[in-house]
């Protein structure tokens, strides 16, 4: 076993000596070590639930004979930190939990680990980690919120309390409907409700095979969850015994099969940027095209919040990522899981048990992915967009340009009525080393729906969205203007084409005034100068590319 280097042999009394203090039985020394990366936190919802999964993973390690230990990896939730200087922090986060992975499974030379993750980066970060070590890894998401009530009607946390900010300031909502969706839209324990990043992460690796069947789906509140979180704590040290490592299970198959799995289900733009992060830690070739490629041959047949009306909990009952992937079978590649059983088995072995919520491939909702990839003289290097959660008329856009160099100056302008129809947002200097740290824009695009705009006014930006993010918005533009992007050149007035169907976007001027401009305005100087964000931002790479660490 891998931690023998830590407990055997009679140099290795004092370590074992230590262990002991730690209350360990003699007879758990000879067993394989098992590290559970527990992201527990009482400030995130999503996670408030481990401390429970935390007990029937362990039961779980020690029925099968192996010795779990926790140890902690730290979270943020991405509403709470939306919309002022801590979303900064979000997606740099995402390397630090790489990071801790990293060290923590190498400094104690653990056999093997579960990563109990549910939100936004701390999924990714956690998979990165342990594709580094390469040790056995079982994922176990702690899983989705259930919806919310206004007496009859469902609530979800962005279609319901983001958009509010831009209804109540159009004068569409009152103050009781606030004041009740301010309390019940987040009833319970449970990653959002919707189709956003964290849910999206979550059926993403199931469908890459480094959870077991079901897990991404079960709602965080019911006891389906205990049991999953045991019969990981089980399955991991056979795992060990076997020696099926993460890279045997993480190959291109398994991420063209979570691309697959991803333009079916319309899930965030995120995911764009973390496969990418993950292929990197795997040794795996994967490109912005991949994600084209296979938008253009695979048919959108989920519409869950904020593109539709269902929740996680109806994915959840309607048979959840297998019976979605049974809807795939002939596209899926064939790969090993941590279950025991391949892919296209735990695929045919699923039932699919409503026909609306995942659709036949001849009743689609749309006739290509969720997700879309745009070029051209903005984009030369890509930008992506969620063109499941845009409306049918608002595809092709042509707008005049405003522009800001901060999300929280768009907002102020939204909000204060400065923005019309007709406009197109440029947020800017919001990349991964010019925010630094690549913002999501959820609190802008949900003020533009809220407002009712969001079918007459565009956002572009090299920040990025939220998986709750709807309408014709267009994030991860890349060059990003703090490295000298054509959006660094955009001014207020300029004509902006947006042709996601075409695949394109462009700033609609001439190449001499590009170059003319380029010789007069210089680029913003960094916005921070000292600790960790500024050191992200020097190392950083281009959102293209999966924002991930310059080599």
């Amino acid at each position: 076993m891998r931690s023998d280097k830590i407990k055997n042999g009679i140099e290795r009394l004092p370590n074992r000596a230590l262990l002991y203090g730690t209350g360990l039985h003699r007879s758990h020394i000879g067993r394989p070590f098992i590290g559970i990366a527990s992201s527990f936190t009482d400030l995130i919802p999503g996670h408030i639930n481990m401390r429970g999964l935390e007990r029937y993973i362990e039961r779980g390690i020690e029925n099968k004979g192996g010795t779990p230990f926790i140890f902690g990896v730290p979270g943020i939730c991405d509403g709470i930190a939306m919309g002022h200087e801590g979303m900064k922090y979000s997606l740099p986060s995402r390397e630090l939990i790489a990071d801790i992975i990293e060290s923590i499974a190498s400094a104690n030379s653990l056999d093997g680990l579960i990563l109990l993750t549910n939100c936004d980066k701390i999924t990714p970060g956690m998979m990165m980690g342990s594709l580094r070590v390469n040790i056995p890894t079982i994922v176990v998401t702690a899983g989705p919120m259930l919806a919310g009530h206004f007496g009859k009607k469902r609530l979800a946390l962005v279609h319901d309390t983001f958009e509010a900010v831009g209804r109540a300031k159009a004068g569409t909502i009152g103050k009781e409907e606030l004041r009740v969706i301010e309390c019940e839209a987040c009833p319970s324990c449970g990653s959002c409700q919707g189709m956003y990043t964290a849910n999206t992460m979550a059926c993403l690796t199931e469908s890459m095979g480094l959870s077991l069947p079901y897990c991404g789906t079960t709602p965080a509140a019911l006891s389906r969850k205990l049991r999953i979180a045991y019969e990981s704590g089980q399955r991991i040290v056979e795992l060990v015994n076997s020696s099926l490592k993460p890279k045997d299970i993480i190959n291109k198959s398994a991420l063209e099969n979570a691309i697959t799995i991803d333009m079916a289900l319309g899930g965030s733009t995120n995911t764009v940027l973390h496969l990418m992060a993950i292929a990197h830690e795997a040794g795996v070739k994967l490109g912005l095209n991949d994600f084209d490629r296979i938008s253009h041959k695979t048919k959108n047949i989920t519409k869950l919040e904020p593109a539709g009306d269902y929740y996680m909990e109806d994915l959840d009952n309607a048979g959840g990522i297998p019976a979605v992937m049974k809807r795939f079978l002939a596209n899926l590649k064939d790969n090993p899981t941590v279950s025991g059983q391949n892919i296209k088995q735990i695929a045919e072995s699923a039932t699919i048990y409503d026909e609306d919520v995942i659709r036949p491939l001849n009743n689609a909702y749309r006739n290509e992915g969720g997700i879309a990839i745009l070029y051209g003289n903005l984009a030369p290097e890509g930008a992506v967009v969620k063109q499941s959660a845009v409306e049918v008329d608002a595809l092709k856009f042509k707008g005049k340009a405003i522009v800001f160099d901060s999300e929280e100056g768009a907002m102020a302008s939204i909000l204060d009525g400065k923005v019309k129809k007709g406009d197109v947002v440029v947020v800017r200097y919001e990349g991964p080393s010019g925010g630094p740290g690549m913002k999501e824009m959820l609190s802008p695009t949900s003020a533009i729906v809220g407002m009712g705009l969001h079918k007459s006014v565009a956002l572009i930006t090299d920040g990025r969205f939220s998986g709750g993010t709807r309408g014709p918005c267009i994030g991860h533009i890349s060059p990003e203007a703090a490295l000298g992007g054509l959006i660094a050149y955009i001014k207020d007035g300029d004509a902006i084409n947006i042709d996601i169907p075409a695949r394109k976007i462009e700033l609609l001027i001439s190449n001499a005034e590009i170059q003319k401009r380029k010789k007069q305005i210089k680029i913003l100087p960094a916005k921070v100068k000292s600790g960790y964000l500024y050191r992200y931002s020097k190392i950083v790479k281009s959102a293209s590319s999966g924002a991930v660490f310059k080599e």
